[in-house]
């Protein structure tokens, strides 16, 4: 029998936390613009050897000290919304992007907790992955969730891609925790530990398969980033400003275009105060031609709504349904407004829309929409894909700044085209703007911080991947049953 290994000293635990702290570095590493998606199994074995060595409340601060050398690196680009564009200074900004840090750690520092309160070592390599994962889908939904650098994102180019539209990010994950401790596990000398790995990283070769297919045509859509300045945006200067450029970049482009796009709230009006502008530029548009816009909304009963509305050969609108808090409306909003400048919204406070909103119409092609912050849940994007034979995003970027954000933000849309074999059409303010085909590769691709419009094809394409079907349910499932073997079972003596 393996004797349990004695508990560490202080200074070991110390060393374990620095190490932790790395490993969050480390997780940043695997995800855009770096790209070393290689690093997660590594980051992963790090927080796992010697866990079960540790009290919970030990392991608790090991997750949290992991969490923040995750979003202390990872969401730095907080610190840019906060201080660039939230006219807030710099001592308060970066206590307040600490604050952010610091409770998104708190995160990884409960299912530690919940882990080492339940599980023991037997089978712990299985356990501890699936632990991971629940700890993945607990930050995903609460208090609002923020899914934002899961292990599973960061595979869109690794040899695990072809499991996403099998079991989309979440399996992602699951995989890559799984390798992290079974590494542990094989320098261990438990030699089979071997045969998984090869298998989960093996596998994709006869997995590389097409789900999805053509369903016509392909249409030529032309995408339009405005690049304006998020300081004058919601000023009357940025209204012209918006309105001249929009206007003049539709009038630019060829009659052969089926779709032209525009980003997130490209004009800083409401839409009835756009409505002049929209007909002129209606009256410019070939008879077959769409115009897709987001934009502001308001009604009589005094509610707000983040949309998407087509002009021309389009039909139906989209609200969003995933708000940001801080961004949209404002939690605790009768204490907070007015504390601090970042606190005063530049707009209204945004009403969600529905969850069960149809499909838009235009050029032909049944579109699902995500906007912005909503293409980073999977599983949202992957029932917009249930009815729609191409998926659309339009985003405000500008708020990340230069910063590593957006292409984080980007990365995650590819990976939504891959889970669902669907192309999506990225239109951002200031960039990423691009056309993403069915396997996550970008087709067509402008610089960030430039005013020009992207020209390209889209295809709609029929049939649903299997995770398209499902959802992330039966990865949620098996992750459960993967903690389940690792659970102490308390026999009662006689």
């Amino acid at each position: 029998m393996t004797q349990p290994l004695p508990p560490p000293s202080r200074g070991q635990r110390f060393l374990g936390y620095a190490i932790a702290l790395i490993a969050g570095l480390l997780t940043t590493l695997t995800a855009s613009p770096f790209e070393l998606w290689w690093l997660g199994p590594v980051a992963v074995a790090l927080i796992y050897l010697g866990i079960h060595t540790l009290t919970p409340g030990q392991a608790a601060l090991k997750g949290w000290w992991y969490g923040v050398g995750l979003f202390g690196t990872g969401a730095s680009w907080v610190y840019v919304s906060i201080h660039d564009y939230g006219y807030t200074g710099v001592p308060l900004a970066l206590f307040l992007t600490a604050l952010f840090v610091a409770a998104m750690a708190l995160f990884f520092a409960v299912w530690l907790w919940l882990y080492c309160r339940l599980c023991g070592p037997r089978l712990a390599a299985l356990s501890f992955a699936g632990a991971w994962v629940l700890g993945e889908v607990l930050r995903t939904y609460a208090f609002t969730g923020f899914p934002w650098l899961l292990l599973g994102s960061a595979h869109v180019d690794s040899p695990l891609a072809a499991w996403a539209p099998v079991g989309g990010v979440y399996l992602l994950s699951l995989i890559t925790a799984l390798s992290g401790t079974l590494l542990v596990e094989l320098l261990q000398r438990r030699w089979l530990a071997a045969a998984p790995i090869a298998l989960m990283w093996l596998a994709p070769l006869a997995l590389n398969v097409e789900w999805t297919s053509p369903a016509g045509e392909p249409r030529q859509v032309a995408l339009l980033q405005g690049n304006l300045p998020q300081e004058i945006k919601w000023t009357p200067e940025g209204q012209r400003v918006a309105a001249n450029t929009f206007s003049e970049m539709t009038r630019e482009q060829d009659d052969d275009i089926d779709l032209i796009v525009w980003p997130e709230a490209a004009l800083p009006m409401f839409e009835d105060e756009a409505q002049p502008l929209l007909e002129r530029v209606q009256a410019n548009l070939a008879p077959d031609t769409a115009l897709l816009t987001g934009i502001l909304q308001r009604d009589g009963d005094g509610l707000f709504y983040n949309a998407v509305i087509g002009v021309g050969d389009a039909e139906g609108q989209y609200r969003k349904e995933h708000l940001v808090p801080f961004g949209e409306y404002l939690p605790f909003d009768n204490l907070l407004r007015g504390a601090i400048a970042f606190f005063d919204l530049p707009m209204p406070a945004m009403t969600p829309g529905g969850a069960r909103q149809a499909p838009m119409q235009a050029a032909g092609l049944t579109i699902g929409n995500a906007i912005c912050y909503e293409i980073i849940y999977a599983d949202l994007v992957a029932q917009r894909a249930r009815h729609a034979d191409v998926l659309l995003t339009v985003s405000n970027d500008t708020w990340f700044g230069a910063s590593i954000g957006p292409h984080q933000h980007f990365q995650m849309a590819r990976l939504r085209a891959l889970e669902n074999g669907r192309y999506v059409a990225r239109a951002t303010s200031n960039g990423v703007t691009a056309i993403i085909d069915p396997q996550g590769r970008v087709t067509a691709q402008l610089p960030q911080f430039e005013t020009a419009s992207l020209s390209g094809e889209v295809t709609p394409m029929q049939g649903l991947t299997p995770f398209t079907r499902s959802g992330s349910w039966p990865a949620w499932l098996l992750a459960a049953l993967l903690m389940a073997t690792g659970l102490r079972i308390t026999r009662k003596t006689t």
